[in-house]
């Protein structure tokens, strides 16, 4: 997995509960997967141990992370 700056020196730092494993899960076997209008994917993932869904987005080329957190808006 590749991140962006952004999200190594903001939102790990921001965000301690995130495990980078349930992100690559979440990118591998997504619930649901979108392409933003800037060409961004979201990818969703029901986090069985949060309890909770994961939104994870990633730059256009579906690797490189930029963003994630636990979506509570997230309607499946």
């Amino acid at each position: 997995m590749r991140y962006t700056y952004y999200f190594e020196t903001d939102v790990l730092k921001r965000r301690r509960e995130l495990k980078l494993e349930w992100l690559e899960e979440a990118i591998l076997c997504p619930d649901k997967k979108a392409v933003q209008e800037n060409g961004r994917i979201r990818f969703w993932k029901w986090i069985d141990e949060a309890k909770k869904y994961i939104r994870v987005i990633t730059l256009e080329d579906g690797e490189t992370i930029h963003n994630a957190f636990f979506d509570r808006g997230f309607k499946r």
